[in-house]
């Protein structure tokens, strides 16, 4: 499933920091700091798929040599607690192709330079071998003053303001999610992101009248690993990858950030469920079934939803053609006089139950009474409970069902006669 991120990091010389550190690591390079007198030679470093650098239109030759760049951005700064770099992290989709990846992280990096008159280097990552294989990431660090022809001149206040840098900072937020979603909708993908918080993404939903998703958004932020935790959770699932075994988080961390995860995937499920029911009933009753009759194809398709992740997702009808009994190859095909394929999936199901009820409803699906198992009066004179009446429902021949939803539209059609008859004014009572 897709997911939003988007953090903005600062680069400063009082946290012992280098830009010149930053963008060598970042892109696995090597580069010497003439500041520092120090090389940084990051060139064993794996899982750097892409490296660009972008300028604006007359910045100076030495823009595109990226020594040369990070060295300039470390001479520009003189104070010891200079922030000299500027670092936005961000999650790429992993359900779209490494050419669009590529192609969104262009368009972010290109409208940071025309927007703040910034150098950017980008660096896309591939995901960690021994970590989740959708975390594709990459890493933008641009400068944080402006790049103009004689070189590096006035900071880009806009960001470190507190009026403006937070304002900025959420545009371009949004602007990240619009570059995703149109890149998930060009590869045919339903996923979408949403880089607002929780609580603004719940309130709309709201207002939409969207009930689930209001539900499924109603919960606290996912909590912050942290690189070291981080690393120990991924040793761990590897290790029970390796042996064949559940993974359980080895941190106080990680055990909460995976049961939130487990939590969401449940709730993604049971709602993928939910709409697959109703889809079927649309369906089923547009087919002319009854309104008993397609509840009960719902109910089939929610209960026996296809978890293969790999099927394409155009075969929907396909699916749902199986999972009510039917096939297109099949739908003019006379089938089995008196055969009813439902009730006996329900009764092979039913013989697996243990005790005597399960026994029962077997029983009466083959036609028999209460009384032919020798059920004491005791039981029969007590009111059903409601696993009985449930029982007693779907143990109903699938004609006679069909049968009392006839009827209850007749009923409705008397009613809606006696409706009209009543409203007539040229009747008095």
């Amino acid at each position: 499933m897709a997911s939003y991120h988007l953090s903005v990091k600062t680069i400063k010389r009082s946290a012992g920091r280098s830009a010149t550190a930053a963008a060598a690591y970042r892109v696995g390079e090597r580069i010497e700091c003439q500041r520092e007198g120090r090389v940084h030679d990051y060139t064993r470093k794996h899982g750097i798929e892409e490296t660009f650098i972008l300028a604006p239109k007359d910045a100076p030759d030495w823009a595109t040599d990226r020594s040369r760049l990070w060295n300039e951005v470390e001479a520009s700064e003189t104070r010891r607690n200079s922030v000299t770099a500027r670092e936005w992290e961000l999650a790429l989709p992993s359900e779209i192709s490494a050419e669009d990846r590529s192609q969104i992280t262009r368009d972010f990096a290109q409208e940071l330079v025309s927007r703040y008159g910034v150098a950017v280097d980008v660096a896309i990552h591939a995901p960690h071998r021994e970590g989740d294989q959708r975390n594709h990431h990459a890493h933008v660090l641009t400068s944080t003053r402006k790049l103009e022809s004689e070189g590096f001149t006035t900071k880009t206040r806009v960001l470190d303001a507190a009026k403006t840098g937070g304002v900025e900072i959420e545009q371009m937020r949004g602007l990240w999610a619009e570059l995703q979603n149109r890149a998930l909708e060009r590869a045919g993908e339903a996923e979408r992101v949403d880089h607002r918080s929780l609580e603004a993404q719940r309130e709309a939903a709201l207002e939409r009248g969207d009930q689930l998703s209001a539900e499924e958004l109603d919960r606290d932020p996912e909590l912050k690993l942290g690189p070291a935790a981080n690393s120990m959770e991924r040793r761990a699932k590897a290790m029970a990858e390796r042996e064949g075994r559940e993974y359980k988080p080895v941190t106080e961390r990680g055990a909460v950030v995976h049961a939130a995860r487990q939590a969401r995937a449940a709730f993604r499920e049971m709602r993928a469920r939910l709409e697959l029911a109703r889809e079927t009933y649309g369906i089923e009753r547009e087919a002319g079934q009854g309104r008993v009759s397609a509840g009960l194809a719902a109910l089939r398709a929610a209960t026996a939803k296809d978890r293969d992740r790999e099927r394409n997702p155009d075969d929907f009808r396909e699916r749902l053609a199986r999972v009510v009994g039917r096939s297109r190859d099949q739908d003019d095909t006379p089938k089995q006089e008196g055969h009813n394929y439902a009730r006996e999936r329900l009764k092979e199901i039913m013989e697996k139950d243990a005790g005597r009820d399960g026994q029962a409803a077997v029983h009466k699906l083959d036609g028999h009474s209460e009384h032919d198992l020798g059920e004491d009066t005791g039981r029969e004179a007590r009111k059903p409970s409601v696993n009985e009446r449930l029982k007693d429902v779907l143990n109903k021949p699938r004609e006679k069902l069909e049968i009392e939803d006839e009827r209850d539209q007749e009923k409705e059609q008397e009613v809606e006669k006696d409706r009209d008859i009543d409203r007539d004014p040229g009747l008095s009572h």
